[in-house]
Formats: C-alpha cells, sequence, structure tokens
C-alpha cells in the first residue's frame, strides 16, 4: 500500500485524537470547577437554577434556593460556580460598577415624548386606516340598492336568480362562508 492511501485514514485518526483531547480538557475543568466550590459560593445547576452552596460532601451538595429552601444535588449536576458579583448580579440584580454620571433609563416613556404645542395639534387628527365606519357601510348599501332598482326588469330577475343560487349553494356548504 502506498502512503497515499492511507493519508485519508490517518488524517481521521488524528481529528478523532484532538478531539477526545478537548473533550477530556473540558471534562477536567468542569471537575476542577465543582471541587473548588465551597459553602456561600452562588452556583448555577445545569437545570437553570441558582443557589448558594450550603454544603459540600464528596457526591453532593446541599444548596440553599431561598428562605428555608434546602435541596441535595449530585456534583455533577453543578453547570457554573458563579463569582460573588456575578451571583449577586444576577439573583438579587445589584450591580457594583454602576457609574453614578451614567444616563439613567426612565421607567416611564413620559419623559421621553415631546411637549412642543404643535405636537400635541397634530395628534388630535384622526387617523384614518381605511377602514369604513357603519353609517359609510349603510349608505353605500342603500345606494347599490338604488342602483338594482334603476336596472332594467330582465336585470332584476337575474339577480334574484343569482340569490337563490348561491342560497342553495350555502345549505348545501352547511352555511359556511369560510369554505
Amino acid at each position: 500500500m502506498s502512503l497515499l492511501t492511507l493519508l485519508p485514514f490517518i488524517v481521521l485518526i488524528g481529528a478523532m485524537f484532538l478531539m477526545t483531547r478537548s473533550a477530556k480538557k473540558k471534562q477536567q475543568q468542569a471537575i476542577d470547577m465543582r471541587n473548588q466550590m465551597q459553602p456561600g459560593s452562588g452556583v448555577r445547576t445545569i437545570g437553570g437554577m441558582y443557589a448558594t452552596v450550603k454544603e459540600v460532601s464528596e457526591d453532593t451538595v446541599l444548596l440553599d434556593a431561598g428562605p428555608g429552601v434546602e435541596l441535595l444535588f449530585a456534583k455533577n449536576s453543578i453547570g457554573a460556580v458563579l463569582t460573588d458579583d456575578e451571583y449577586n448580579r444576577i439573583v438579587h440584580g445589584i450591580e457594583h460598577d454602576l457609574k453614578s454620571d451614567a444616563d439613567v433609563v426612565p421607567d416611564d416613556a413620559s419623559s421621553l415624548t415631546e411637549t412642543d404645542d404643535s405636537s400635541a395639534a397634530s395628534d388630535d387628527a384622526p387617523v384614518d386606516f381605511g377602514k369604513k365606519d357603519t353609517a359609510d357601510a349603510a349608505d353605500t348599501a342603500e345606494a347599490s340598492a338604488d342602483t338594482v332598482d334603476a336596472e332594467p326588469a330582465d336585470a332584476g330577475t337575474d339577480a334574484a336568480d343569482k340569490a337563490k343560487t348561491d342560497e342553495q349553494a350555502k345549505k348545501s356548504d352547511g352555511g359556511s362562508e369560510a369554505k
């Protein structure tokens, strides 16, 4: 066999070796992170729950999830050990590095709107969304009825026949217009 035919197999074996090496490295980092847990540190479980470590044993961790709530988890179910600042920011909403001279976002939008009289006058004008009022629809219906009356007698009978045919079609459909 030549080296050229063995080259794809050598590359494949090399890629598999590199992938398993990086996976082992990540596993070792996770184990080290879990071994560094101490009582009082904040953690996030793999399920997304944030809690404080109360007690650490060989395979389990006792977590304090709130006042009077203690939960026992397997050590490998801890997804991340958080720093105190990060835990307080996520759980309690406390930020230590806020700058007082930074722009403050208001709680409501009233301070963001302009108070010019010209803009207030333009807001009073009704907006036309292209829909007709019910009164406009009634006027349109009366106008179409007038045009039907103005047509010759033959056209009136054709319209009546068409209405009967539509009515029969609706009855055979079950009366549903959605079909």
